[in-house]
């Protein structure tokens, strides 16, 4: 073999190319495993406690190259042997410690797994990017605007703070290419800028009304899904939209108006009367948040233990909400599949904004989120 083909040439950018290659053979892995493991993470617990700055770990396959390992302890392995064997008989039925079910311990290697550290920005970007308000419309009171901003060229002259670094090093790599060096240097016309224009577009008003029951019967892991599934709603919402109002009603047997600390944290007693949450939500409505200029999501969490004789009631106001709102979303956290009250009324609603969900377990809070904030509802638990 010619001794050219282990010289290495300055202008050989392969080894570069490769560990490019690699990141992003590693960051599409990352990626894969956080959409794997959504309906855990966003259910974690650490990271609702954590306010916005827990980094969790997640276990992704191993990202070695393929290569040749050695059979040290010399065991024989299917396609190997003495060529003794006879038609008929069994090979290969794994040895033990290889993944097989057996008993105590074993010696083989398992497969090779990574931890991958993720922000809560990571979780973030993978879960907005499935969320919307459904049936989102321009309202026509208030000429809601918002600045955006857009980057409409490039050029060779601006202020440093808008230097557009990919484009002044692929400049300065071609000035070097053209001139044969083997070093790169930046010279002032290879720098490129980034040019903007602050520019103004019209957005829509929007008012969400989480509604939660702090009655008694909620214990502990109802008001950890609820809450669990508020903390990613309303972090939703303000990453996602300029103009969105967020009022906050905690109910028993009454309902009031609570500030977002108190919704999040504390914790009532006594009965259930899930229509005094819905006539105070009309009330709030009718004062402040007229439907002809504002998009209304009004959002229910209660455990469906509500006092029967109230279950008609709340299906008149939840009517009357609707024709109010873009969509009426309730769910009910009921880990155990007992009877509900409440359930067992809405099961008659026929009102296509009316979407409702049942939460069993942790996971449950990620598909419940895609069931109310998509575009059309998805099938999901519902009884």
């Amino acid at each position: 073999m010619s001794n050219e083909s282990f010289t290495l040439s300055k202008e050989d950018w392969s080894l570069h190319r490769k560990g490019q290659q690699d990141q992003e053979r590693h960051k599409e892995k990352v990626k894969e495993a956080i959409k794997n493991n959504l309906a855990d993470l966003i259910s974690d617990e650490g990271i609702i406690m954590s306010d916005g700055r827990q980094i969790v770990k997640i276990p992704i396959r191993s990202l070695e190259e393929y290569r040749i390992r050695y059979n040290y302890s010399k065991n024989r392995q299917p396609g190997t042997g003495k060529g003794g064997s006879q038609v008929g008989d069994v090979i290969g039925n794994g040895q033990p410690g290889q993944g097989q079910d057996q008993s105590g311990a074993g010696d083989g290697k398992g497969v090779d797994y990574e931890e991958a550290s993720v922000t809560l920005e990571d979780i973030e970007e993978m879960l907005f990017a499935e969320l919307e308000l459904p049936n989102l419309v321009p309202k026509s009171n208030e000429n809601i605007q918002v600045t955006d901003v857009d980057f409409r060229d490039v050029r060779k002259n601006g202020l440093m703070s808008n230097i557009d670094k990919r484009r002044t090093l692929l400049e300065a790599i071609r000035h070097s290419a053209r001139n044969g060096s083997d070093k790169m240097m930046i010279r002032p016309d290879d720098l490129r800028f980034r040019t903007w224009e602050d520019t103004i577009e019209p957005d829509s008003n929007a008012v969400i009304l989480a509604l939660m029951d702090t009655s008694g019967s909620m214990g502990l892991f109802e008001k950890y899904a609820a809450r669990t599934f508020f903390f990613w709603m309303v972090r939703f919402l303000r990453t996602k939209y300029e103009n969105v109002h967020i009022r906050y009603i905690a109910h028993h047997t009454e309902a009031k108006e609570v500030s977002e600390e108190h919704f999040f944290t504390k914790g009532e007693s006594g009965g259930t009367i899930c229509s005094s949450a819905y006539d105070l939500a009309l009330r709030i409505i009718q004062q402040d948040y007229p439907a002809g200029s504002y998009n209304i999501y009004p959002v229910h969490f209660s455990d469906g233990d509500n006092l029967t004789s109230d279950n008609e009631k709340c299906i008149k106001r939840v009517e009357e909400i609707c024709k109010l709102s873009q969509m009426f979303a309730y769910a009910e956290v009921n880990a155990y599949a007992r009877s509900s009250t409440l359930m067992s009324a809405y099961s008659k609603m026929q009102n296509p904004l009316f979407r409702k969900f049942v939460i069993r377990e942790k996971s449950d809070v990620y598909r419940a989120l895609r069931a109310f904030f998509s575009a059309a509802p998805e099938e999901g638990n519902t009884a």
